[in-house]
Parts: C-alpha cells; structure tokens; sequence
C-alpha cells in the first residue's frame, strides 16, 4: 500500500466516522475505526469519544508495536486493529461499529447470508460470526484474529468489523454488510443465487 499522508488521512478518517454516525451504523461512543499510515503506524479514533463528533486531532497515532505515538487514549480496542495489520500487509483501514441489524442477527444466534444478492457476494464474501468475548479484551483480538483473512465479520451480541485496502473500501462493506443483514431479516428464508452463480460471481473479485 502507498503511504498516507497524515493530514490527510486525520481529515479521512474523521469524515468516514461523521459518515457511520449519519448513517447510523454506529452511535454514540460505540465502535472504533483506523486507517493505516504507513507499514508500521495507523490512526486510530479515541477512547470513549461519540464517533459524530471526532475532530482530526482527536485521533491517536500508533505504531505496530503498540506504542501511542503523541498524546491521547486510544479505543481499548486497538489491539485487534493492530493485530489485523500484522496479519495482512495490504489492509489499509479498519471499521468496527455496532450496526442495528448485524447485531439484530447475532442476538438471534443467526449467521448472514451475504449471498442473497451480487453485491453481497462481490463487496463481502463469506462472513464468518466471531464467538462473543469481552470487548478489549485479549480473548476477543484472538477470536477475531482468527478470522482475520475474512474482509467483513460479525462479532456475536457485540457488532460487525470489516477491513479494506483503503477506508472507503472498508466503509461500503461495513454498509453493504449492514443492508445485507437487514435484507435477511426482512426476507426470511428468502433461496440465495444459485451456486453456479456465486461460483462466477466470485471469481470476479479475485
């Protein structure tokens, strides 16, 4: 990935933040979202902080090895942030928020079904649901790291993650990831597109 320029991306990040609060795919202080620098540092939005009212110099500047670099408090969080960048060099942004109707389906105990329409299958992939571990704990970066090569996840009775090269990739499949629960919920037991579908469907994106 190309490094970012750091005003810049303060002014990305705190766009796509003021964006997931409109659109309601987060609210209050809930979430934490970061957008990778460079190889080895990211910013990464505070702790505590409602997401609708981050400003650029709110946001906090790490280093891969943990380190805060500057001041501030980041989210208690950040530790699967970091471990997602370790685990895959090209992830450029990470988005965690706690959508309405992802967490509808986790509350359930239902897995999405993101293959109920191309977009789903094109923008999300499979998406796995990571097992329900107390947020910022060490127990809950393994269960996500688990998963980590899986662009999009559900975190059961907690939110959703996704991650993408840039943060507008990973943003539109955190929104995406939030119709397609929402479609689900509103269609049942609604067939998915046939396998050969999906089959040809996927080899787009590869």
């Amino acid at each position: 990935m190309n490094d970012l320029n750091e005003a810049y991306a303060r002014e990305q990040l705190t766009a796509c933040c003021r964006r997931l609060y409109e659109r309601h795919l987060t609210v209050s202080a809930g979430g934490n979202m970061s957008v990778r620098l460079n190889p080895d540092e990211f910013l990464i939005t505070p702790s505590g902080m409602n997401k609708g009212l981050v400003r650029p110099g709110d946001l906090i500047k790490m280093n891969l090895g943990g380190e805060v670099l500057g001041a501030g408090k980041p989210s208690i969080e950040h530790r699967f942030h970091l471990g997602l960048y370790k685990a895959n060099p090209d992830t450029g942004a990470v988005v965690h928020c706690h959508p309405l109707y992802c967490l509808a389906l986790t509350v359930r105990g239902e897995h999405i079904r993101s293959c109920l329409t191309p977009e789903g299958v094109l923008l999300l992939g499979e998406v796995p649901t990571v097992r329900y571990e107390t947020p910022g704990s060490l127990e809950l970066v393994d269960a996500v790291l688990e998963q980590s090569a899986a662009p999009a996840m559900l975190m059961a009775q907690h939110g959703a993650l996704t991650q993408g090269r840039t943060l507008d990739e990973a943003y539109n499949r955190m929104e995406e990831l939030e119709f397609q629960a929402h479609l689900q919920l509103l269609a049942g037991k609604a067939p998915e597109l046939p396998p050969a579908e999906i089959a040809k469907l996927r080899k787009m994106v590869k």
